[in-house]
């Protein structure tokens, strides 16, 4: 019996500390702040362990100084508290990473007293424990604890006690460093994409400089920096949603949510619930509330494409956010306020919709309080070329290929073409041209059929094999005598030949190198 009992005493002090860990290591993986996390570990070991007074101390590695993290039975002076690497005990354990024992701190004179002074003659003796805190082998700081004096006491199993709760902290240290690291890095990149957003849709980078695009810049620029709805009217493929871009990168809610939704591209059961959002069981499958495009775009722009397509319950609920800058969402009774710019786009014809009763002559005049037009591709010929050199070198460099220009027979079939789908139509045909390319000039045969056929373009004709290599040779020559500056003796020799016989090809297909010249000058 007295032995179990005996058994039972020795095992109590085990079984707290034990549970003191158990604790320890809740408050720690709780989703506290670190700091606040730290403070109720101290409060734990005060209750459980009989700390008179604690600290928390880390290493700044800016300023290699040690200071108290979190505190416990201090004063506040001690916030202002630093020690130097080596300086008195705490220094030395954060230097050696070594703990240090102090069994009577008023018999220790390498104690310094400056976060507390603990002389001969005060209140009653201490101990005084000091663990490192080491993270990634390295000391991060310490962690002391001060308790009161007791002979008996066992100070290597309590020194061993404390390491552990080091160790817990330094854990937990290094997860809420890594967690800081992460979101700086992931703010750091969020800026970096919007500075990157707000440069690649600067008006500066809009390609074109023909009389139709010059009155569409103008147009921007004059709305960008409003609140005014916007109405972007053009063929398909002409570049509406980079004006979209345009303006609200350069508006005053650049920096809030940029928002787009294609009404084209949704049914008409999921646009009403696509725009406005839903409560939870507004129908079979709602299973929870989810917010619709106005309320993601908050304070931003939302950006309503195809809007020529919507049905005539959504145009309704649409003119009503228009007009009262509210709504409900699908299923719901509570209104909700929107704070959102409404760019629109369209290439349908509006007018001839109003009369054919298909869209709301109301919303129309509501949406069309500033409307841009962008002209198609035909209509702006000299800038075909600078949007071909814009996305040859794009894509040269997204394919890592050295592609310097365009030959000019390719030149003259792209400013001959009609370009039915505009600017997208172009792109595609100039990235297809780099993906086919393995030289470093894009020729003619490397441009999609349609534009080499009459059925498409409207320009090739039927012609004999000895017609076709004649004007195959012309190519050449032309090509030739473009990178020699009408140079004949050189394109000669670009071309393998003799200047004679160049002279001859020259004269034959009634060539005149001095345009050349002309355009080096």
């Amino acid at each position: 019996m007295h032995v179990t009992a005996a058994r039972k005493q020795e095992q109590a002090p085990d079984t707290r500390q034990l549970a003191t860990l158990l604790e320890v290591g809740q408050a720690l993986s709780s989703p506290l702040e670190l700091r606040p996390a730290m403070e109720r570990v101290l409060e734990k070991l005060e209750r459980d362990c009989g700390v008179v007074r604690a600290a928390v101390m880390m290493l700044s590695e800016d300023t290699n100084d040690i200071r108290i993290e979190v505190s416990l039975g201090f004063g506040p002076e001690a916030s202002t508290v630093r020690y130097k690497m080596g300086e008195g005990i705490t220094g030395r354990v954060v230097q050696s990473g070594r703990p240090i024992v102090v069994p009577a701190v008023s018999r220790e004179p390498l104690f310094l007293h400056r976060a507390l002074e603990r002389r001969r003659g005060g209140p009653a003796e201490m101990t005084f424990i000091c663990v490192p805190i080491v993270l990634s082998r390295k000391p991060a700081g310490a962690l002391a604890v001060d308790l009161r004096y007791d002979e008996e006491r066992d100070y290597e199993s309590a020194q061993r006690f404390f390491a552990v709760i080091a160790s817990m902290i330094a854990q937990a240290l290094k997860v809420h460093r890594a967690i800081e690291d992460e979101r700086k890095n992931l703010l750091d990149e969020n800026t970096h994409l919007k500075s990157e957003l707000q440069q690649r849709y600067d008006f500066s980078n809009i390609v074109g400089t023909s009389s139709p695009m010059r009155q569409a810049y103008e147009q921007i620029s004059q709305v960008a920096s409003t609140s005014t709805t916007v109405l972007i009217r053009g063929e398909s493929g002409t570049g509406k949603e980079l004006i979209a871009h345009a303006i609200h990168y350069n508006s005053q809610r650049a920096q809030k949510p940029f928002v787009k939704v294609s009404a084209a591209a949704l049914p008409d059961t999921l646009i009403e619930s696509e725009l406005f959002g839903y409560e939870k069981g507004a129908f079979t499958g709602a299973m929870a509330r989810k917010r619709g495009r106005f309320e993601l775009a908050e304070g931003g722009t939302l950006f309503l494409d195809e809007v020529g397509e919507l049905n005539m319950a959504t145009q309704v609920k649409l003119l009503r956010v228009l007009q009262e800058r509210e709504f409900e969402r699908l299923g719901g009774t509570d209104t909700v306020k929107a704070n959102v710019r409404l760019i629109t786009a369209t290439n349908k014809n509006l007018e001839a919709a109003i009369a054919a009763r298909e869209f709301r002559e109301d919303l129309y005049y509501r949406l069309n309080v500033f409307s841009i037009f962008v002209p198609p591709l035909r209509e702006r010929r000299p800038d075909i070329m600078l949007l071909a050199d814009h996305f040859l070198a794009k894509y040269a460099r997204q394919h890592q290929k050295s592609i310097r220009r365009i030959s000019t027979p390719a030149i003259d079939m792209l400013m001959a073409y009609h370009w039915p789908g505009n600017v997208r139509e172009l792109e595609n045909t100039i990235e297809r041209a780099v993906l086919t390319c393995d030289g470093n000039v894009i020729h003619g045969h490397q441009l999609p059929p349609t534009l080499q056929t009459a059925e498409a373009s409207g320009t090739a004709i039927k012609t004999s094999l000895s017609d076709a290599i004649e004007q195959y040779e012309k190519d050449l020559i032309l090509d030739a005598l473009k990178s020699a500056r009408g140079n004949r003796a050189r394109a000669a020799r670009l071309l393998n030949s003799t200047e004679r016989i160049i002279g001859y090809k020259i004269r034959k297909y009634r060539i005149d190198p001095r345009r050349f010249r002309q355009q080096s000058a």
